[in-house]
């Protein structure tokens, strides 16, 4: 961990650092627990690789802090994916695993040995590492491996501080960003009870949190619930969104619910960082990425991005940049000079009959809808187009299917091509994201 970040921590004394359900927790005290977890792993050697089961706490955040300064390799693991915890230690090579770190923590040798190259290569340059991994969205979990003092390095430039509503967890790129820039900047992360709407919005209103970074798919639930009605949300100045395509029907609603909050659109990836970013309008999908560190060009469509913090490479996969170092995103984007527009990725567009089809288009208007909760569209073989167009909805409220599907279509007929216009539907009542409220497209 390097020395400038916790010193500014250390200076910052009675300062709130964490506000959650329990309570408050000051600078002064988080570096208290971060002494207190050194002595902990006192018996730990630099380098070696160490897992813990926690979302955001002081406990969570000041272990994470201890084990970056003992210059070992963390690997958080959140309760988004608890079902998974076994495999990525195993993945990751853990060599350690802390459990019930709120509680009574637990920490036990896993009898592995991390003996990966890109784990003595990170022992060269005595710098510690963070394991993230992939979303799994193509089947297999990817177990990517950074150099975090190379992520930590953009944070010493000073920013604006705010009081943060930490959604993403710690083991999720934007989780990690938010938390750190919030440190860096002297902010103070808001902690919510769950991530319900509810449980957001009393969070904010309890401690007067002015930031919420999320996602597109939590912000359409957020404005179904009118939880934002009942709640004062009136110190919330910057809302950011990302992990996902954001329908333009859903920016719209939230510009309307928020009509006095900055909107920024995010960018980044498991495997590069953040970059940062700065959207056209707050009704603009159109977003200029970058920053220093980062290179961006666009080919053939496709975004290709190269970064001063990209991982090491994967543990389970081969390398994924070019030979200059580029990394493919896979991101489908329209160009508009220094300004790029998401169109989708190139693993989730349907081909019907030679034209593409982006998921998210029609799932914008079909969220526009009258008793439309939520849309997820995806593609289904067919033998004679190659590819057909589904929908999978949840309704606001019980609808017959069959007049719902007429309704839909002719809905869809004034608003899209007849090959975009979905060919099947599936009525559900379960939740069509996941535990990272990411929508998933799943024919």
């Amino acid at each position: 961990m390097p020395n400038w970040l916790l010193d500014s921590m250390a200076a910052r004394g009675d300062r709130i650092a964490v506000a959650g359900p329990w309570g408050v927790s000051t600078y002064a005290e988080l570096a208290t627990a971060v002494d207190e977890w050194s002595a902990i792993l006192a018996f730990v050697e630099p380098g070696a690789v160490v897992a813990f089961d926690g979302d955001y706490s002081p406990g969570s955040i000041s272990l994470l802090l201890a084990l970056a300064r003992n210059r070992n390799v963390v690997v958080p693991l959140s309760r988004d994916v608890a079902a998974h915890h076994e495999a990525f230690v195993e993945l990751s090579q853990a060599e350690y695993w802390i459990t019930s770190v709120d509680t009574q923590p637990l920490m036990r040798s896993t009898g592995r040995r991390a003996d990966h190259p890109l784990y003595a290569d990170l022992r060269r340059r005595e710098a510690p590492g963070l394991i993230l991994f992939s979303s799994g969205t193509t089947g297999n979990h990817k177990c990517a491996l950074h150099d975090l003092s190379m992520l930590l390095r953009k944070y010493r430039t000073p920013r604006h501080s705010y009081r943060t509503l930490v959604f993403l967890q710690l083991d999720h790129i934007g989780g990690v960003n938010t938390l750190f820039y919030t440190l860096a900047n002297g902010g103070a992360a808001v902690v919510s009870d769950g991530r319900s709407p509810k449980a957001v919005c009393e969070a904010i209103e309890t401690h007067r949190a002015e930031l919420l970074p999320t996602s597109p798919t939590f912000l359409n639930l957020l404005l179904l619930s009118e939880e934002p009605n009942r709640h004062d949300l009136s110190s919330l100045s910057l809302i950011t969104y990302g992990t996902e395509p954001m329908p333009e029907t859903t920016l719209k609603r939230v510009g309307q619910a928020f009509p006095t909050v900055k909107l920024l659109q995010t960018y980044g990836l498991s495997e590069l960082g953040i970059l940062r970013s700065q959207s056209r309008g707050n009704d603009s999908l159109w977003i200029r990425v970058g920053g220093e560190g980062f290179e961006t060009k666009v080919v053939e469509g496709r975004l290709w991005i190269r970064a001063e913090s990209a991982m090491l490479g994967y543990l389970n996969a081969p390398s994924p940049f070019d030979s200059e170092g580029f990394f493919d995103t896979g991101d489908l984007v329209d160009v508009d000079g220094e300004w790029i527009r998401f169109r989708g990725r190139t693993s989730e567009i349907i081909n019907v009959g030679g034209s593409k089809v982006y998921p998210a288009e029609v799932e914008s208007v079909l969220l526009e809808l009258d008793n439309v909760a939520d849309a997820s569209v995806a593609g289904e073989r067919s033998p004679i187009t190659g590819q057909i167009v589904t929908a999978t909805i949840r309704l606001i409220e019980p609808e017959p299917a069959d007049a719902f599907k007429a309704r839909m279509r002719r809905f869809c007929a004034e608003r899209l091509t007849a090959y975009k216009i979905p060919a099947r539907i599936r009525i559900v009542d379960e939740p069509l994201h996941s535990a990272r409220f990411k929508r998933r497209r799943v024919a």
